[in-house]
């Protein structure tokens, strides 16, 4: 195990041996995935997603037109399994896969390529999660997952992974950030443009959105004229930096004109970066993108085009809350 491609083909061939025990933890596991108990249709979903992770982790990629990824993707559409719980049970996967990793002698937790082996697990996670919503929106169109407008992920994507990075900082305490993005004044916009100006706004901020952040974020139209980010393994500075370079790229760079009067359109956004360095279980997805939400709000408030910052600790719990659109 000399080198990091020496220890992800040891790593294969762990969880190819171990796949039947993997299975099982997963299996029992189930309903905290939200999934029905294990049945023949649930079974045979663990040993693709396996088999789908085998690969990633092999390959350092998914390739979604394999046989086992168009496999999994039919009994998800047939039987109306929801993203959310996809992900869900990846996640379960992922631990399990873990676990047993960390109980057996050639790695251990305590040994000292241990951090490169969780961090390889855990990127064949996500590249496994990344590629099977990018090949279901192929093949089905399925607006619940990428927004026709800015090709971005929707909310609906944003909520189910964001769940997963929580369950994750919780049990390994990872950091992480969540950015969101609001366009300020987007109703005066459409009211004085009309609404054509307004999809080319939210087009070129896709656009600017996508270059800025990395292949492993997850970027998001969450809203009609707001965008979230999820940032894995991110501290606090870098999401800031990454934050306050959209707001200005957007100030700076984002010019359209309205071609019926040739009048420029100014446009600006406020930002919100929610900052979680440890987490602990009563933290929900949910609850945390309205916290984000809450702090635009407060952005705006403060004269827009800024961006607010909160922070999470390990003792935070964050209730449900309501803000009106500015």
């Amino acid at each position: 195990m000399q080198d990091r491609d020496e220890l992800r083909q040891h790593i294969v061939q762990f969880i190819d041996h171990r796949a039947s025990t993997i299975g099982r933890d997963a299996t029992a596991l189930f309903p905290y995935a939200g999934l029905q108990a294990a049945d023949d249709t649930s079974t045979r979903i663990i040993d693709l997603v396996i088999q789908l992770l085998l690969a990633s982790t092999r390959e350092a990629r998914v390739e979604t037109r394999s046989v086992d990824a168009a496999e999994l993707r039919r009994i998800a559409r047939e039987k109306r399994v929801p993203i959310a719980q996809l992900f869900g049970l990846v996640y379960l996967l992922e631990r399990a896969v873990l676990d047993e990793l960390a109980l057996d002698e050639s790695f251990g937790a305590n040994s000292e390529p241990w951090p490169v082996i969780a961090q390889v697990v855990r990127r064949a996670s996500f590249d496994l999660l990344a590629g099977f919503a990018e090949g279901l929106a192929e093949e089905s169109g399925d607006e619940a997952l990428v927004d026709r407008l800015t090709t971005l992920h929707t909310r609906a994507v944003l909520l189910a992974v964001l769940e997963k990075e929580i369950q994750r900082s919780e049990r390994f305490g990872h950091p992480f950030a969540l950015i969101v993005f609001d366009v300020d004044h987007f109703a005066a916009i459409n009211a004085k443009h009309g609404y054509g100006v307004g999809d080319r706004v939210l087009e070129r901020i896709g656009i600017i959105m996508r270059n800025y952040f990395r292949e492993q974020d997850w970027v998001s139209r969450s809203a009609g004229d707001r965008f979230g980010v999820l940032l894995p393994e991110t501290h606090a500075e870098h999401a800031e930096q990454l934050a306050e370079r959209v707001r200005e790229t957007v100030q700076e760079r984002l010019s359209l004109r309205d071609h019926r009067s040739d009048e420029p359109v100014v446009v600006t956004v406020s930002a919100a970066v929610v900052i979680a360095e440890a987490v602990d279980a009563n933290v929900r997805a949910e609850h945390l993108l309205k916290e984000a939400e809450q702090a635009v709000h407060r952005a705006k408030h403060g004269g827009r085009n800024r961006v607010e910052r909160v922070e999470i600790n390990v003792k935070t719990t964050i209730p449900p809350s309501r803000g009106a659109s500015l």
